[in-house]
């Protein structure tokens, strides 16, 4: 359900090195032009959460988007984390190039 990849596991290390482990939630964002996406926060689960362990880290994400979802990897980059579902999430039907909002100099 949940895999974290060694770049992940290592930013991980590296946030809650002088702090306590706290909870991971994993969210459903909004993406502009592309559509919604995943991202991460810290929080606490509540009623509709699946918890969920990976690496020595909590997770937690609404039941209804992990149904959604099926599975979640979470790899690290220089821009930041990277969540990649198992089954895509809906999109706008847009790109992140020109197709909403005129972006790369398109007219």
């Amino acid at each position: 359900m949940l895999t974290l990849t060694e770049q992940a596991v290592k930013e991980l290390e590296a946030f809650f090195a002088d702090r306590d482990r706290e909870p991971i939630r994993i969210f459903l964002a909004p993406g502009g032009c592309s559509g919604p996406r995943l991202a991460l926060a810290l929080d606490a689960p509540g009623e509709e959460d699946q918890a969920l362990e990976a690496n020595g880290f909590s997770f937690c994400i609404r039941k209804d988007l992990l149904d959604q979802v099926e599975a979640v990897t979470i790899d690290a980059s220089p821009l930041g984390f990277e969540l990649t579902p198992k089954n895509p999430l809906p999109s706008t039907g847009g790109s992140a190039c020109g197709s909403c909002c005129g972006g790369c100099g398109s007219h």
